[in-house]
Protein backbone atom coordinates (compact mmCIF):
# COMPACT_ATOMS: atom_id res chain seq x y z
CA UNK A 1 0.00 0.00 0.00
CA UNK A 2 1.70 3.14 -1.02
CA UNK A 3 1.60 6.09 0.74
CA UNK A 4 2.14 9.67 -1.66
CA UNK A 5 3.37 12.40 0.36
CA UNK A 6 0.77 15.58 -0.88
CA UNK A 7 1.22 19.29 0.01
CA UNK A 8 -2.03 19.76 1.35
CA UNK A 9 -3.26 16.52 3.04
CA UNK A 10 0.10 15.85 4.47
CA UNK A 11 0.04 11.37 3.47
CA UNK A 12 -2.53 9.81 1.49
CA UNK A 13 -2.63 6.28 1.36
CA UNK A 14 -3.86 4.60 -2.02
CA UNK A 15 -5.16 1.25 -1.81
CA UNK A 16 -7.60 -1.23 -3.84
CA UNK A 17 -7.92 -0.33 -7.25
CA UNK A 18 -6.72 3.40 -7.12
CA UNK A 19 -3.37 1.90 -6.64
CA UNK A 20 -3.56 -0.06 -9.91
CA UNK A 21 -5.27 2.88 -11.49
CA UNK A 22 -2.23 5.41 -10.80
CA UNK A 23 0.36 4.07 -13.13
CA UNK A 24 -2.32 3.58 -16.30
CA UNK A 25 -1.74 6.10 -18.96
CA UNK A 26 -4.69 7.98 -18.36
CA UNK A 27 -3.90 9.01 -14.55
CA UNK A 28 0.06 9.84 -15.53
CA UNK A 29 -0.86 11.94 -18.36
CA UNK A 30 -2.80 14.56 -15.76
CA UNK A 31 0.84 14.90 -14.66
CA UNK A 32 1.12 16.79 -17.52
CA UNK A 33 -2.19 19.21 -17.10
CA UNK A 34 -1.70 22.08 -15.19
CA UNK A 35 -5.03 22.72 -13.09
CA UNK A 36 -5.12 26.33 -13.53
CA UNK A 37 -3.84 26.40 -16.94
CA UNK A 38 -3.21 30.17 -17.89
CA UNK A 39 -3.21 31.65 -14.18
CA UNK A 40 0.38 30.47 -13.86
CA UNK A 41 0.74 33.54 -16.19
CA UNK A 42 -0.25 35.35 -12.91
CA UNK A 43 0.73 33.43 -9.97
CA UNK A 44 4.22 31.70 -11.16
CA UNK A 45 3.80 29.30 -8.31
CA UNK A 46 0.54 27.74 -9.45
CA UNK A 47 2.04 25.11 -12.04
CA UNK A 48 -0.17 21.99 -9.54
CA UNK A 49 -1.33 19.22 -12.07
CA UNK A 50 -4.56 17.51 -11.99
CA UNK A 51 -2.74 14.70 -10.73
CA UNK A 52 -1.90 16.08 -7.59
CA UNK A 53 -5.88 17.06 -7.57
CA UNK A 54 -6.59 13.47 -8.56
CA UNK A 55 -4.77 12.48 -5.67
CA UNK A 56 -6.84 15.09 -3.39
CA UNK A 57 -10.14 14.34 -4.82
CA UNK A 58 -9.47 10.34 -3.99
CA UNK A 59 -8.29 11.21 -0.24
CA UNK A 60 -11.68 13.54 0.53
CA UNK A 61 -13.36 10.85 -1.00
CA UNK A 62 -11.91 8.38 0.83
CA UNK A 63 -12.26 9.90 4.22
CA UNK A 64 -15.99 10.84 3.19
CA UNK A 65 -16.96 7.12 2.68
CA UNK A 66 -15.42 6.25 6.07
CA UNK A 67 -17.98 8.95 7.97
CA UNK A 68 -20.52 8.00 5.75
CA UNK A 69 -20.34 4.21 6.70
CA UNK A 70 -19.99 3.07 3.01
CA UNK A 71 -17.83 0.23 2.47
CA UNK A 72 -16.87 -2.53 0.16
CA UNK A 73 -17.77 -2.54 -3.59
CA UNK A 74 -19.91 0.82 -3.53
CA UNK A 75 -16.77 2.53 -1.74
CA UNK A 76 -14.27 1.16 -4.65
CA UNK A 77 -16.53 2.06 -7.07
CA UNK A 78 -16.54 6.09 -5.61
CA UNK A 79 -12.72 6.28 -4.66
CA UNK A 80 -11.65 4.81 -8.91
CA UNK A 81 -14.59 7.31 -9.69
CA UNK A 82 -12.88 10.01 -7.33
CA UNK A 83 -9.23 9.28 -8.73
CA UNK A 84 -10.54 9.11 -12.18
CA UNK A 85 -13.24 12.03 -12.29
CA UNK A 86 -10.60 14.51 -14.20
CA UNK A 87 -9.50 11.63 -16.62
CA UNK A 88 -11.39 13.64 -19.67
CA UNK A 89 -9.70 17.00 -19.41
CA UNK A 90 -8.36 18.34 -22.33
CA UNK A 91 -4.94 20.07 -22.23
CA UNK A 92 -4.46 23.70 -20.02
CA UNK A 93 -7.72 21.88 -18.22
CA UNK A 94 -10.75 24.55 -18.89
CA UNK A 95 -9.15 26.71 -21.09
CA UNK A 96 -10.23 25.04 -24.19
CA UNK A 97 -12.97 22.72 -23.30
CA UNK A 98 -15.32 24.89 -24.38
CA UNK A 99 -13.78 25.27 -28.00
CA UNK A 100 -13.67 21.22 -28.07
CA UNK A 101 -16.81 20.46 -26.99
CA UNK A 102 -18.04 22.49 -30.38
CA UNK A 103 -16.23 19.77 -31.99
CA UNK A 104 -16.56 16.47 -30.19
CA UNK A 105 -19.86 17.09 -28.45
CA UNK A 106 -18.18 16.37 -24.88
CA UNK A 107 -16.70 17.91 -22.00
CA UNK A 108 -14.24 16.78 -19.17
CA UNK A 109 -16.77 14.59 -17.79
CA UNK A 110 -18.04 12.60 -20.80
CA UNK A 111 -15.43 9.79 -19.61
CA UNK A 112 -17.56 6.56 -20.18
CA UNK A 113 -15.50 5.67 -24.04
CA UNK A 114 -12.29 6.44 -22.04
CA UNK A 115 -12.50 4.58 -19.17
CA UNK A 116 -13.89 1.29 -21.04
CA UNK A 117 -11.13 1.10 -22.99
CA UNK A 118 -7.49 0.56 -23.14
CA UNK A 119 -5.49 0.11 -19.36
CA UNK A 120 -7.56 1.91 -17.10
CA UNK A 121 -10.53 -0.02 -18.24
CA UNK A 122 -8.85 -3.39 -18.21
CA UNK A 123 -8.13 -2.48 -14.34
CA UNK A 124 -11.12 -1.89 -13.82
CA UNK A 125 -12.47 -5.08 -15.03
CA UNK A 126 -9.71 -6.72 -13.07
CA UNK A 127 -11.30 -5.60 -10.08
CA UNK A 128 -14.84 -6.79 -10.85
CA UNK A 129 -15.53 -2.94 -11.49
CA UNK A 130 -18.28 -1.79 -14.22
CA UNK A 131 -16.35 0.82 -16.11
CA UNK A 132 -20.26 2.53 -17.36
CA UNK A 133 -20.70 2.32 -13.57
CA UNK A 134 -17.84 4.28 -12.27
CA UNK A 135 -18.45 6.78 -15.96
CA UNK A 136 -21.98 7.74 -14.52
CA UNK A 137 -20.80 8.10 -10.72
CA UNK A 138 -17.91 10.91 -12.88
CA UNK A 139 -20.88 12.63 -14.26
CA UNK A 140 -22.64 13.05 -11.06
CA UNK A 141 -25.36 10.05 -10.99
CA UNK A 142 -26.81 8.53 -8.37
CA UNK A 143 -26.54 8.51 -4.38
CA UNK A 144 -22.99 8.31 -4.52
CA UNK A 145 -22.30 10.48 -7.45
CA UNK A 146 -23.11 13.76 -5.35
CA UNK A 147 -20.03 13.11 -4.02
CA UNK A 148 -17.78 13.47 -6.93
CA UNK A 149 -19.55 16.05 -8.93
CA UNK A 150 -22.29 18.17 -6.99
CA UNK A 151 -22.99 21.24 -5.19
CA UNK A 152 -20.86 19.43 -1.98
CA UNK A 153 -18.52 17.34 -3.59
CA UNK A 154 -15.01 16.75 -2.70
CA UNK A 155 -13.66 17.74 -5.91
CA UNK A 156 -14.56 21.65 -4.74
CA UNK A 157 -13.38 21.23 -1.47
CA UNK A 158 -9.86 20.08 -2.49
CA UNK A 159 -9.35 22.49 -5.56
CA UNK A 160 -10.22 25.53 -3.22
CA UNK A 161 -7.80 24.70 -0.81
CA UNK A 162 -4.95 23.62 -3.58
CA UNK A 163 -5.54 26.46 -5.75
CA UNK A 164 -5.09 28.99 -2.73
CA UNK A 165 -2.27 26.66 -1.53
CA UNK A 166 -0.13 27.26 -4.82
CA UNK A 167 -1.33 30.43 -5.83
CA UNK A 168 -0.83 31.97 -2.32
CA UNK A 169 -4.04 33.77 -2.12
CA UNK A 170 -5.37 32.58 1.17
CA UNK A 171 -9.36 33.06 0.12
CA UNK A 172 -10.17 29.42 -0.91
CA UNK A 173 -8.84 27.76 2.44
CA UNK A 174 -11.88 26.39 4.19
CA UNK A 175 -11.80 23.56 6.91
CA UNK A 176 -12.34 20.71 4.29
CA UNK A 177 -12.16 18.66 7.05
CA UNK A 178 -15.51 20.07 9.54
CA UNK A 179 -17.21 19.46 5.62
CA UNK A 180 -16.35 15.95 5.29
CA UNK A 181 -17.76 15.26 8.56
CA UNK A 182 -20.91 16.99 8.35
CA UNK A 183 -21.52 15.64 5.37
CA UNK A 184 -24.70 13.71 5.70
CA UNK A 185 -27.39 11.55 3.22
CA UNK A 186 -31.20 12.60 4.05
CA UNK A 187 -34.16 11.19 1.50
CA UNK A 188 -31.21 10.19 -0.73
CA UNK A 189 -29.46 13.76 -0.87
CA UNK A 190 -25.99 14.48 -0.08
CA UNK A 191 -26.45 17.27 2.71
CA UNK A 192 -24.62 19.17 5.43
CA UNK A 193 -25.80 18.00 8.68
CA UNK A 194 -27.84 20.21 11.29
CA UNK A 195 -26.20 23.55 12.58
CA UNK A 196 -24.05 23.74 9.79
CA UNK A 197 -24.94 26.48 7.86
CA UNK A 198 -21.96 28.31 8.31
CA UNK A 199 -19.84 25.77 7.14
CA UNK A 200 -21.47 25.54 3.82
CA UNK A 201 -21.48 28.98 3.70
CA UNK A 202 -17.53 29.04 4.19
CA UNK A 203 -17.41 27.40 0.72
CA UNK A 204 -19.90 29.44 -0.88
CA UNK A 205 -17.45 32.44 -0.19
CA UNK A 206 -14.52 30.62 -0.49
CA UNK A 207 -15.55 30.22 -4.54
CA UNK A 208 -16.99 33.57 -4.43
CA UNK A 209 -13.76 34.99 -3.59
CA UNK A 210 -11.50 33.63 -5.23
CA UNK A 211 -13.16 33.93 -8.53
CA UNK A 212 -12.14 37.66 -9.41
CA UNK A 213 -9.38 36.99 -7.82
CA UNK A 214 -8.00 34.33 -9.38
CA UNK A 215 -10.31 32.24 -11.48
CA UNK A 216 -11.43 35.41 -13.57
CA UNK A 217 -8.25 37.61 -13.02
CA UNK A 218 -7.94 39.78 -16.06
CA UNK A 219 -4.53 38.44 -17.33
CA UNK A 220 -5.71 34.84 -16.91
CA UNK A 221 -8.46 35.73 -19.08
CA UNK A 222 -6.19 37.26 -21.77
CA UNK A 223 -4.07 34.03 -22.03
CA UNK A 224 -6.73 31.60 -21.90
CA UNK A 225 -8.60 33.83 -24.70
CA UNK A 226 -5.50 33.84 -27.13
CA UNK A 227 -4.88 30.13 -26.66
CA UNK A 228 -8.33 29.21 -27.56
CA UNK A 229 -8.22 31.56 -30.91
CA UNK A 230 -5.25 29.82 -31.21
CA UNK A 231 -5.99 26.12 -30.81
CA UNK A 232 -9.50 26.99 -32.96
CA UNK A 233 -6.97 28.28 -35.62
CA UNK A 234 -5.15 24.26 -35.15
CA UNK A 235 -8.39 22.90 -35.75
CA UNK A 236 -10.26 24.48 -38.28
CA UNK A 237 -7.16 25.79 -40.42
CA UNK A 238 -4.52 23.18 -39.72
CA UNK A 239 -6.70 20.49 -39.62
CA UNK A 240 -5.53 18.86 -36.55
CA UNK A 241 -8.54 15.98 -35.32
CA UNK A 242 -9.98 17.21 -31.81
CA UNK A 243 -10.68 14.27 -30.77
CA UNK A 244 -6.85 13.58 -30.88
CA UNK A 245 -6.39 17.46 -29.40
CA UNK A 246 -8.64 16.47 -26.11
CA UNK A 247 -6.20 13.89 -25.16
CA UNK A 248 -3.02 15.67 -25.74
CA UNK A 249 -1.14 17.28 -23.02
CA UNK A 250 0.17 21.16 -22.23
CA UNK A 251 2.78 20.70 -23.72
CA UNK A 252 1.62 18.80 -27.07
CA UNK A 253 -0.55 21.24 -27.32
CA UNK A 254 1.98 24.05 -27.41
CA UNK A 255 4.38 22.19 -29.81
CA UNK A 256 1.49 21.91 -32.01
CA UNK A 257 1.04 25.75 -31.79
CA UNK A 258 4.56 26.32 -32.33
CA UNK A 259 5.18 23.82 -35.57
CA UNK A 260 2.11 25.51 -37.26
CA UNK A 261 2.39 28.68 -39.44
CA UNK A 262 -1.13 29.53 -38.80
CA UNK A 263 -0.49 30.03 -34.98
CA UNK A 264 3.40 29.94 -34.44
CA UNK A 265 3.12 33.89 -33.32
CA UNK A 266 0.43 33.02 -30.88
CA UNK A 267 2.49 30.36 -29.27
CA UNK A 268 5.55 32.50 -29.24
CA UNK A 269 3.40 35.67 -27.39
CA UNK A 270 1.94 33.11 -25.05
CA UNK A 271 5.51 31.39 -24.02
CA UNK A 272 6.78 34.72 -23.56
CA UNK A 273 4.29 36.57 -21.86
CA UNK A 274 3.79 38.78 -24.68
CA UNK A 275 -0.02 38.95 -24.33
CA UNK A 276 -2.90 41.11 -25.52
CA UNK A 277 -3.81 44.32 -23.43
CA UNK A 278 -7.57 45.20 -22.60
CA UNK A 279 -8.73 47.46 -25.28
CA UNK A 280 -12.27 47.17 -23.52
CA UNK A 281 -13.14 45.99 -20.08
CA UNK A 282 -17.07 46.34 -19.51
CA UNK A 283 -19.25 45.94 -16.57
CA UNK A 284 -22.54 43.50 -17.01
CA UNK A 285 -25.37 46.08 -17.46
CA UNK A 286 -23.32 47.99 -19.91
CA UNK A 287 -23.26 44.94 -22.36
CA UNK A 288 -26.26 44.66 -24.96
CA UNK A 289 -28.62 41.22 -24.71
CA UNK A 290 -27.99 40.76 -28.14
CA UNK A 291 -24.02 40.31 -27.45
CA UNK A 292 -24.75 38.88 -23.82
CA UNK A 293 -26.66 36.29 -25.75
CA UNK A 294 -24.57 35.66 -29.05
CA UNK A 295 -23.23 32.79 -30.66
CA UNK A 296 -20.29 31.96 -31.08
CA UNK A 297 -20.35 32.24 -35.14
CA UNK A 298 -21.80 35.78 -34.05
CA UNK A 299 -19.25 36.47 -31.91
CA UNK A 300 -16.37 36.00 -34.27
CA UNK A 301 -18.31 37.92 -36.70
CA UNK A 302 -18.13 40.74 -34.53
CA UNK A 303 -14.23 40.43 -33.86
CA UNK A 304 -13.42 40.30 -37.54
CA UNK A 305 -15.90 43.74 -37.77
CA UNK A 306 -13.54 45.48 -35.21
CA UNK A 307 -10.42 44.20 -36.91
CA UNK A 308 -11.72 45.49 -39.82
CA UNK A 309 -12.54 48.77 -38.56
CA UNK A 310 -9.37 49.04 -36.92
CA UNK A 311 -7.08 47.84 -39.97
CA UNK A 312 -5.97 44.67 -37.84
CA UNK A 313 -5.78 41.03 -39.09
CA UNK A 314 -9.21 39.41 -38.05
CA UNK A 315 -7.22 37.32 -35.07
CA UNK A 316 -5.41 40.71 -33.52
CA UNK A 317 -9.30 41.33 -31.77
CA UNK A 318 -10.63 38.80 -29.17
CA UNK A 319 -14.21 39.45 -28.00
CA UNK A 320 -14.38 37.66 -24.43
CA UNK A 321 -17.75 37.28 -23.16
CA UNK A 322 -18.11 35.02 -20.26
CA UNK A 323 -21.07 33.19 -18.74
CA UNK A 324 -23.31 35.00 -16.99
CA UNK A 325 -22.32 35.12 -13.21
CA UNK A 326 -23.47 31.91 -11.20
CA UNK A 327 -23.52 30.81 -7.70
CA UNK A 328 -23.60 26.78 -7.91
CA UNK A 329 -22.86 26.10 -4.00
CA UNK A 330 -25.85 28.56 -3.60
CA UNK A 331 -28.36 25.50 -4.05
CA UNK A 332 -26.29 23.32 -1.41
CA UNK A 333 -28.75 21.56 0.56
CA UNK A 334 -28.06 21.79 4.68
CA UNK A 335 -30.57 20.77 7.80
CA UNK A 336 -32.37 23.39 9.57
CA UNK A 337 -34.68 22.13 12.35
CA UNK A 338 -34.71 18.71 11.18
CA UNK A 339 -36.07 19.95 7.05
CA UNK A 340 -33.43 20.15 4.62
CA UNK A 341 -33.27 23.74 2.94
CA UNK A 342 -31.29 24.93 -0.56
CA UNK A 343 -28.60 27.59 0.92
CA UNK A 344 -30.07 30.28 -0.92
CA UNK A 345 -33.21 30.13 1.04
CA UNK A 346 -31.20 30.14 4.62
CA UNK A 347 -28.61 32.35 4.22
CA UNK A 348 -28.65 36.32 3.79
CA UNK A 349 -25.14 35.67 2.54
CA UNK A 350 -25.94 34.18 -1.11
CA UNK A 351 -27.66 37.59 -1.82
CA UNK A 352 -25.25 39.77 -1.36
CA UNK A 353 -22.64 37.43 -3.04
CA UNK A 354 -24.81 37.17 -6.20
CA UNK A 355 -24.68 40.78 -6.34
CA UNK A 356 -20.92 41.12 -6.08
CA UNK A 357 -20.49 38.59 -9.15
CA UNK A 358 -22.53 40.63 -11.23
CA UNK A 359 -20.66 43.74 -10.41
CA UNK A 360 -17.36 41.74 -10.66
CA UNK A 361 -18.66 40.27 -14.23
CA UNK A 362 -16.52 42.10 -17.32
CA UNK A 363 -17.04 41.68 -21.21
CA UNK A 364 -13.10 42.04 -22.43
CA UNK A 365 -11.94 43.15 -25.81
CA UNK A 366 -8.20 42.67 -26.06
CA UNK A 367 -5.89 43.45 -28.83
CA UNK A 368 -1.95 43.89 -29.27
CA UNK A 369 -0.52 46.88 -27.17
CA UNK A 370 -0.40 48.73 -29.76
CA UNK A 371 -3.49 49.00 -31.05
CA UNK A 372 -5.51 49.31 -27.50
CA UNK A 373 -6.78 52.71 -27.99
CA UNK A 374 -8.44 52.55 -31.74
CA UNK A 375 -9.53 48.91 -30.80
CA UNK A 376 -10.87 50.34 -28.16
CA UNK A 377 -13.08 53.28 -29.87
CA UNK A 378 -14.30 51.00 -32.54
CA UNK A 379 -15.39 48.05 -30.29
CA UNK A 380 -17.39 50.02 -28.09
CA UNK A 381 -19.30 51.53 -31.26
CA UNK A 382 -19.50 48.09 -33.12
CA UNK A 383 -20.96 46.30 -29.80
CA UNK A 384 -22.90 49.06 -28.39
CA UNK A 385 -21.52 49.73 -25.13
CA UNK A 386 -20.89 52.41 -23.22
CA UNK A 387 -18.12 54.13 -23.82
CA UNK A 388 -17.76 56.09 -20.36
CA UNK A 389 -17.95 52.79 -18.70
CA UNK A 390 -16.14 50.52 -21.13
CA UNK A 391 -13.29 52.09 -22.05
CA UNK A 392 -10.15 51.03 -19.92
CA UNK A 393 -8.17 55.00 -19.24
CA UNK A 394 -4.98 55.76 -20.30
CA UNK A 395 -3.73 55.77 -16.27
CA UNK A 396 -5.66 52.49 -15.58
CA UNK A 397 -4.07 51.05 -18.71
CA UNK A 398 -0.69 52.59 -17.32
CA UNK A 399 -1.54 51.04 -13.79
CA UNK A 400 -2.44 47.52 -15.17
CA UNK A 401 0.93 47.33 -16.99
CA UNK A 402 2.82 47.40 -14.01
CA UNK A 403 0.66 45.39 -11.38
CA UNK A 404 0.50 43.25 -14.53
CA UNK A 405 4.05 41.97 -13.86
CA UNK A 406 3.10 40.82 -10.32
CA UNK A 407 -0.12 39.47 -10.48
Amino acid sequence: MPTIKDSVHDHIEVTGVAEALLDTPAMQRLRRVRQLGTVSLVYPSANHTRFEHSLGVYHLASEALDHLGVAGRTAERVRAAALLHDVGHPPFSHNVERLLYRHTGKYHDDVADLIASGRVGAVLREHDLDPAAIAELVAGEGRYGQLVSGELDVDRMDYLVRDAHHTGVPYGTIDHGRLVRELTFQNGELVIAEGNVQTAESLLLARALMNPTVYQHHVARIGKAMLRRATERLIEDADYDPDRVRRWDDADLLVALRRTDATAEMADRLSTRDLYKRAVWAELDDVPDALLNANHERVRELEREVAAAADLDPDSVVVDVPPPPEIRESSSRVVVNGEIRRLDRQSPLVSALRTAGRNQWRLGVYAPPGAVERVGRTAARTLGLDIDGALVSDVRRGLDTTLDQFG
